[in-house]
C-alpha cells in the first residue's frame, strides 16, 4: 500500500474512503429541465473511474419552490429527480467512488423573477448585493413548510441511491438566520445564537428522522463571515461545538468570508493572483478545537498543498475541485507518479464566472469538462501515423501539437517567435496573471515528450509547409491588434497589447477605450496606472468588462480604485487630433447626438483582434478540404470530411484567432475537436 498521505484511506461514520481526495460540491450548471441526466452524470463519472474517493455533487440543489436556483441548479423538490439520481450514483458507484448531494435553500440568494415567480424568502428584508432581490421576512408557517421540504429532498437523495447529503450554510437561507447581519426576527428564531440556530437544527432533526441514522449527513458553513457585525471566529467554533452535539451530524465543511458581494465571494473563493489555500489553517484550527470530521476546499490547486494538509492533519478530507475541472485525472497521475502529468489548474475561474453569468462551468483550458460525451480527457492513439505541420505556438496551436502528439502523429510546428505562448505569454507579463503561462508550459512539456519538433524564430513560408510534405496543416497564426476604429486620428492611438507588452511606455494622462470588454484594457489600465498615470477608462457597453466577467473583475477594481482612475460607460471613441503635445479625443455616444472633446497624451485601444490568415488563404487552394469545416462533424465531435478537392495534398484547418478574435478556452477547443480524429 502507498505511504502517500493523500492515498490513504478514510473511515467516516460507515462509510470507507478510499482515499482524501473529494471533489466539494458545486454546481457546473449542466441540468437539463433542473434534473442531472446525461451531461452531468458523465462529468462526475469520469472523475470517478480516475480515482476520486467522494464526488459532491450539486453546489446547492433546491430544495424549496421558493428556492428557484439562479444558475441552473438541480431541482430536488421535485419527485422526477430520483431515477437521474440513482443512474449518476449508480456510474459512480461503479468505479468505488462515494457520492454525496448538497441540498439548500438560497433564502435571499435568488430572485422573486425566477422560477415560479414566488418572492424569496429570509430572515429578514435585506437585500443581497448579488442577486438584488428585497425579500420577505419568513413567517412560522413558511418556516415550517421549509423545514418539511428539506426532509422531502432528503428522502429523494436517499432513495436516489445517494451515500449522504450535505446541508449550505454559506450565504443561504441557513447561515441567514445564523447571522446577526441577516436576522432581524424576534422570539424563537431571532436575537440570541441559540435562537438563530434553531431553524438549522430542527431542519437536521427533520432530516434524520427522515433518511435514519445510517445514511451520512454533515453540514458546509460559514465559521467566520470576516464581516463587520457578522458571525465571527468565536462564535462559528461555537455554531461548530453546537452541531457537533446534537450528534446528529456527520462532518464539517468548513468556510471563511461571505458571499453576497462579488469581492466577498472572491475572498471565499480566491482566484489567480491571490495566495493558494487561505483558509486551510482556519479549517485546521477547527478541526482541532471541534474534533469533527473536517472537510475544506478553496484555491487548493496543487498535489503539494493538497499532501500538507492531509499530512499535518489539518483536513480530513481535501477538495480539489477546480483542480479536476482542470483534470479529472489527478487522483490516477497521483497513484502512477505522474504529478508532474496533471494539468494545472491556472485559477483563471473562467469556470465559476461563467456560472454566475447564467453559463455553464468550463475550464479555460481543458475542453473536455462538461464536454464528456463528444471530448475525449484522454487522447487515443491513431490508426495511420501522419505528418501534421502546426503553424502557430499560442495556446490554439500547442493544443494542436500536444493533441497530434498524443495520436502518435509526426508533428513539427513553426512559430515566428522566440518562445511558445502567443497571447497568453502577452497576458502573463501581469504579475497578477503569471499563472497562465503553465497553459503553455503543460503543453510544451507534453509535446516534448511526445518528440514534437518545434522550429522557433521561424515565419513559416508556404514553400516551408509544403517542403514537409504534410498530411494535414493547421494554421493557428492568432491575430494582430484592430485598433482602425475611429474616423479620423487611428494613427494617434496605441494599442493595449503594446502597453502590456512593454513596447510603449505609458503616458501621463490617458484614455483607455475598450469596445472589446475582456482582460487586455484592464490589463492595459493596470499598467498604467501603477506608473501614476491619470487613467480614464472608456466603454460605449453600459457595463465596462463584461467578458471580464466578476470574480475576474475584482482583483482589477482593488488595483485600480486606490490610483487616479475614472471608469466612463456610455461613451464612444469617435476620433482622435493631435492638439500641440497632446490628442484631443472626440467622444460621443450611443444614445444621442451629443459629442464632446477631451485631451489625453495617450490614447490605447482594445478592439479585438484581426486574423493573420494570409498563409492560410495561400494554402488553402493546396488542400484536399480547401480549409472547410463541415460543422455537424464539429459539433458533434465526429470526423471531418476532406471530399472537396481531390487535387489537394493534405487536410487544412484553421484555428483560434486566426479565424476570429475569441478567447483561450475558444481556441483550445478548436484545436482539441478537429485534431482528436486525425
Amino acid at each position: 500500500m502507498s505511504k502517500d498521505p493523500l492515498l490513504q484511506p478514510y473511515q467516516l461514520k460507515h462509510l470507507t474512503l478510499k482515499n482524501r481526495i473529494m471533489i466539494t460540491s458545486h454546481e457546473p450548471a449542466y441540468p437539463e429541465d433542473g434534473m442531472p441526466k446525461d451531461r452531468y452524470r458523465a462529468y462526475h463519472e469520469v472523475r470517478a473511474k480516475a480515482g476520486v474517493a467522494l464526488t459532491m455533487t450539486a453546489g446547492s440543489a433546491a430544495v424549496s419552490r421558493n428556492s428557484p436556483p439562479v444558475f441552473n441548479n438541480i431541482l430536488a423538490y421535485k419527485d422526477e429527480v430520483v431515477p437521474w439520481i440513482k443512474r449518476l450514483t449508480d456510474a459512480c458507484h461503479e468505479h468505488d467512488c462515494a457520492v454525496m448531494i448538497q441540498l439548500t435553500h438560497l433564502g435571499r440568494r435568488t430572485h422573486w423573477n425566477k422560477g415560479d415567480w414566488l418572492p424569496a424568502v429570509s430572515s429578514s428584508h435585506e437585500r443581497e448585493a448579488a442577486h438584488r432581490a428585497f425579500p420577505k421576512q419568513v413567517e412560522e408557517w413558511d418556516i415550517a413548510r421549509i423545514i418539511a421540504d428539506y426532509a422531502d429532498a432528503a428522502e429523494r437523495m436517499k432513495a436516489g441511491g445517494m451515500d449522504g447529503i450535505e446541508l449550505q450554510a454559506y450565504g443561504h437561507l441557513m447561515d441567514q438566520f445564523w447571522s446577526p447581519v441577516t436576522n432581524t426576527l424576534d422570539g424563537p428564531y431571532g436575537g440570541s445564537l441559540e435562537n438563530r440556530m434553531r431553524f438549522s437544527l430542527e431542519v437536521i432533526e427533520a432530516v434524520r428522522q427522515r433518511v435514519g441514522d445510517d445514511f451520512i449527513l454533515g453540514i458546509r458553513f460559514t465559521a467566520d463571515e470576516d464581516l463587520d457585525g457578522g458571525i465571527t471566529q468565536d462564535e462559528g467554533l461555537e455554531i461548530a461545538r453546537r452541531l457537533k452535539a446534537t450528534g446528529q451530524v456527520d462532518f464539517l465543511n468548513v468556510i471563511r468570508g461571505h458571499i453576497d458581494t462579488d469581492p466577498g465571494l472572491t475572498d471565499v473563493i480566491p482566484v489567480q493572483g491571490m495566495r493558494n489555500a487561505p483558509h486551510l489553517d482556519f479549517a485546521g484550527r477547527i478541526k482541532k478545537e471541534v474534533g469533527m470530521p473536517t472537510f475544506h476546499a478553496a484555491k487548493i490547486p496543487d498535489v503539494a498543498t493538497a499532501r500538507h494538509a492531509i499530512a499535518e492533519g489539518l483536513l480530513d478530507m481535501v477538495g480539489m475541485t477546480r483542480a479536476h475541472m482542470a483534470d479529472p485525472m489527478v487522483v490516477r497521475k497521483i497513484a502512477e507518479k505522474r504529478e508532474g502529468d496533471i494539468r494545472p489548474c491556472v485559477g483563471a475561474t473562467y469556470c465559476l464566472d461563467r456560472i454566475y453569468q447564467a453559463g455553464d462551468a468550463l475550464c479555460i483550458h481543458n475542453p473536455a469538462t462538461g464536454r464528456e460525451l463528444t471530448m475525449p480527457h484522454e487522447i487515443p492513439l491513431a490508426d495511420t501515423k501522419k505528418k501534421v505541420v502546426v503553424v502557430g505556438a499560442g495556446p490554439a496551436g500547442m493544443e494542436a501539437a500536444r493533441v497530434a502528439g498524443e495520436r502518435g502523429h509526426d508533428v513539427i510546428v513553426f512559430e515566428a517567435a522566440p518562445h511558445a505562448g502567443g497571447q497568453v505569454r502577452l497576458t502573463a507579463q501581469s504579475e497578477r496573471r503569471r499563472e497562465m503561462i503553465s497553459i503553455i508550459d503543460w503543453r510544451m512539456d507534453q509535446c516534448l515528450a511526445k518528440d514534437v519538433k518545434f522550429r522557433f524564430n521561424t515565419f513559416a513560408e508556404a514553400e516551408d509547409i509544403t517542403g514537409e510534405n504534410p498530411d494535414v496543416v493547421i494554421v493557428a497564426t492568432g491575430g494582430l491588434p484592430h485598433t482602425e476604429v475611429l474616423s479620423e486620428g487611428n494613427d494617434l492611438v496605441v494599442s493595449a497589447w503594446d502597453i502590456i507588452a512593454g513596447d510603449v511606455k505609458p503616458g501621463k494622462r490617458v484614455l483607455v477605450y475598450d469596445d472589446a470588454g475582456d482582460h487586455p484594457a484592464l490589463q492595459a489600465a493596470e499598467m498604467i496606472a501603477k506608473s501614476g498615470a491619470h487613467v480614464e477608462i472608456m466603454t460605449p457597453d453600459r457595463s465596462f468588462a463584461p467578458d471580464v466577467m466578476a470574480m475576474n473583475l475584482v482583483p482589477y477594481m482593488r488595483s485600480l480604485q486606490d490610483k487616479d482612475v475614472r471608469f466612463t460607460v456610455t461613451y464612444r471613441l469617435k476620433a482622435a487630433k493631435r492638439s500641440g503635445n497632446l490628442i484631443t479625443a472626440v467622444v460621443g455616444t450611443d444614445y444621442s447626438s451629443h459629442t464632446e472633446e477631451r485631451e489625453f497624451d495617450q490614447i490605447v485601444v482594445n478592439h479585438g483582434t484581426i486574423p493573420m490568415d494570409e498563409l492560410y488563404f495561400e494554402l488553402k487552394p493546396m488542400s484536399k478540404n480547401l480549409g472547410a469545416v463541415q460543422q455537424e462533424a464539429l459539433i458533434f465531435g465526429r470526423p471531418q470530411p476532406l471530399e472537396a478537392n481531390p487535387d489537394g495534398t493534405f487536410a487544412l484547418f484553421r484555428i483560434g484567432d486566426a479565424v476570429a478574435a475569441r478567447n483561450t478556452h475558444a481556441a483550445i477547443y478548436d484545436a482539441l475537436r478537429l485534431v482528436k480524429d486525425i
